[in-house]
């Protein structure tokens, strides 16, 4: 679902991603771990082109999304292809980022219609489903400003979903909230995972990464400094530099 290869991503001297070469096979969740400054939203903002790399090459599903050398795009995809491609991809950041002056419902609706143009009549009924999945049906004409960072996260999440995207990323999701509220978020991103959706997951729950991913990446100074399973990388990792993290956190 998604194959980067030697992703790299400077700002001036600085060398933010160092050849980064990672697949993420159909309904599995890929948890990427390691400190602030490793390069871990860089490299999933660059998966949806909010960050433009410098060199590598970048697929999603088999199609080539962004393929560059010394900042240059070498690629010969258009933007219309390159558009339709990243409809596939849905994201939800740090911040919920909702439209204060809307309804949710009418935060989940506007995408599908405005983009997709998808009739209101099917845009709402598949609104009020998702506001469903993820527990805020009762909420569905109240406004951002009336609901807490939780539920905004939430209603974050069913407007990603609305696209009716085959990948989700998510991007420290929890990381703005209150503690009393992460578990909400983290439900609705269990579910998810149990219903097979693809997901690529920054985060700082380990324990959220340890019962949920199928592998978990950990990133250090802008590379992949370790990959495996859960189990080993939170019981036997390899890395030195795993092991003072893993200790410091858990």
């Amino acid at each position: 679902m998604i194959k980067t290869e030697n992703v790299c991503k400077d700002f001036g001297d600085l060398k933010v991603l160092k050849n980064i070469s990672l697949t993420v096979e159909q309904g599995e969740v890929l948890c990427i771990i390691g400190p602030s400054g490793a390069g871990k939203s860089t490299y999933l903002r660059s998966l949806n082109r909010l960050e433009k790399i410098t060199e590598g090459s970048i697929y999603i599903e088999d199609k080539l999304l962004e393929q560059r050398e010394k900042g240059v795009r070498i690629n010969k995809v258009t933007s219309k292809e390159r558009a339709d491609i990243l409809l596939e991809v849905g994201m939800v950041f740090q911040r919920f980022n909702l439209f204060p002056h809307k309804t949710v419902l009418e935060n989940v609706m506007i995408a599908p219609m405005n983009v997709k143009k998808v009739s209101k009549a099917e845009a709402e009924e598949t609104a009020k489903d998702l506001l469903k999945k993820v527990g805020l049906e009762d909420k569905m004409d109240a406004y951002p400003s009336k609901l807490s960072g939780g539920q905004q996260q939430r209603v974050a999440i069913a407007r990603a979903l609305a696209m009716k995207p085959k990948i989700m990323l998510f991007d420290e999701p929890t990381s703005a909230l209150d503690p009393e509220l992460v578990g909400e978020v983290l439900n609705v991103m269990k579910k998810l995972a149990e219903d097979g959706m693809t997901m690529l997951v920054v985060t700082h729950e380990m324990g959220f990464a340890k019962e949920v991913a199928d592998r978990v990446v950990f990133m250090y100074q802008g590379e992949i400094e370790e990959i495996g399973t859960p189990e080993q990388i939170f019981t036997n990792p390899k890395s030195e530099r795993t092991k003072q993290f893993l200790n410091k956190v858990l």
